[in-house]
């Protein structure tokens, strides 16, 4: 409820490449949100002018979601991520009101230069990286493509092929940046205005909806999902992969992103450098002096998994992302090799920073008070390991709500606890909220397969953990 108990309308912004350009057209449609548009590290904002309109701002594939759930009123997201729902969820809640004139792009199957869709379902398992797995399947599915498998990646899908995937779902765009080629178009579309059925039918949204629906059209070229002819592919003549003890070259994964300067820094300690991985510069494939092994820059999110499938012999990550990798896969062969000692951070229980609570078991009672069987709401980006915390701190009932980012303005009015990770609490602060339990403090580190790969191989990486263990200890 909003000032005077008139009944809020909640609006879902995104963040990212789409925030910019669509701050500047909500002005001019008078749907004025301060602050939008500069980046700030506040996730929720007023509107001008418009007292019943609360405005958050979320990562854009969590926004159709939220809509769907009744939580948002109405939200602007990409179509791609909206049909990434549908997909799955025909007949949900959310409803694509109209197109607006930014974020248009085209998605497509990408696959390194050279290469031919039918040539490469006909060989062996069609391994295809994505972010979008049910548009993904939507599309291999309606091509007819019998034997495939759906890398599911947190990001950067592009890195994958050739080596570590067959093609990769991602925008026209990405793939002419990473010198792929495209191999078939799965779905075409821009920025929509979306609403919640429910509330579009029952609830009075025109103080939002007006200026919303004002925003500048698309062009009205068809979008959604691109429907593909079916391949003429020749059954029985798949042959399988070379299992990884084959390979000759021992291939180590390094970070991109907030890790990289890290990474570069652990191994410039131990007398390691590639050639085009810098604090401040990363190639996809960098040059290695060490004659024998072959370097990838990717997301340290993938890295666990990467290296589960046997696609890399080491992997420098951080102990949270192995973490999560561990509590969604106990069984996983997957070890951490040495404690880099860097990239330090706290992961945790983040709640409203006025909650009257000192410890998590205090923040339960709070909540229960009035309602013993009320489900304590976790968001994370970590959910696999939010649903072992809620476990391990025998919250009761409670419910995992997977996003994608933005998460710090989930709590409180859309979780209880947000399970989030912080080098130095800012933006936490910025929105009022703060660590009350921490899980763990993660830093970075290499991980491997528990069993050496054989040969060389084995004895290049016992080499390179040694001297990077060495350097992390102060010995190197």
């Amino acid at each position: 409820m909003s000032a005077g108990g008139r009944v809020e309308i909640r609006v879902a912004l995104p963040r990212g490449e789409l925030r910019a350009g669509l701050a500047e057209r909500l002005t001019a449609a008078g749907f004025d949100v301060p602050g939008y548009g500069g980046g700030s590290r506040s996730y929720r904002f007023d509107v001008e002018g418009r007292p019943r309109v609360r405005v958050r701002v979320f990562s854009e594939a969590d926004i159709p979601i939220q809509v769907a759930l009744g939580h948002y009123d109405l939200g602007i997201a990409g179509r791609a991520h909206i049909d990434e729902l549908l997909a799955r969820y025909p007949n949900d809640s959310v409803v694509p009101l109209r197109p607006l004139d930014v974020g248009e792009s085209t998605l497509v199957l990408a696959g390194a230069p050279g290469a031919e869709l039918e040539r490469l379902a006909d060989e062996a398992v069609f391994r295809v990286a994505t972010e979008l797995p049910n548009l993904a399947s939507r599309f291999l599915a309606r091509a007819r493509i019998p034997d495939y498998r759906l890398v599911e990646v947190w990001a950067n899908a592009e890195a994958w092929p050739p080596e570590d995937a067959d093609a990769a779902v991602v925008t026209s765009a990405r793939a002419r940046g990473e010198g792929l080629v495209e191999l078939a178009t799965l779905h075409r579309g821009s920025a929509w205005l979306v609403a919640n059925r429910e509330a579009l039918t029952r609830s009075d949204l025109s103080e939002a909806l007006g200026p919303l629906a004002a925003l500048p059209a698309g062009d009205g070229a068809p979008a959604g999902p691109v429907e593909p002819s079916p391949l003429a592919l020749r059954p029985g003549l798949r042959r399988p992969r070379a299992s990884a003890d084959a390979r000759g070259t021992l291939r180590i994964a390094v970070p991109d992103g907030h890790a990289q300067r890290h990474t570069v820094a652990a191994l410039e300690a131990a007398g390691i450098a590639f050639d085009g991985y810098e604090e401040e510069r990363a190639v996809r494939r960098p040059g290695s002096a060490i004659d024998g092994v072959a370097v990838k820059v990717m997301r340290p999110q993938d890295m666990p998994r990467a290296v589960a499938l046997g696609l890399f012999d080491l992997a420098l990550t951080g102990r949270d992302w192995l973490a999560v990798y561990a509590a969604m896969f106990p069984a996983s062969p997957v070890v951490e090799l040495c404690d880099l000692r860097r990239s330090a951070y706290r992961l945790g229980a983040v709640v409203p920073e006025d909650l009257p609570a000192g410890s998590i078991g205090e923040a339960v009672d709070h909540w229960r008070r009035d309602d013993p069987s009320r489900v304590i709401r976790i968001a994370s980006e970590y959910a696999s390991l939010a649903d072992q915390y809620a476990r391990d701190r025998h919250l009761g009932r409670y419910r995992v709500i997977p996003i994608s980012g933005a998460s710090e303005g989930f709590v409180p009015e859309d979780a209880e606890i947000l399970l989030e990770g912080t080098e130095t609490g800012a933006t936490l602060r910025a929105n009022g909220l703060r660590m009350i339990d921490v899980v763990m403090e993660s830093t970075n580190c290499a991980i491997g397969h528990r069993q050496p790969p054989p040969g060389r191989r084995g004895r290049l990486r016992s080499e390179l953990v040694r001297r990077l263990a060495d350097a992390a200890s102060g010995g190197g």
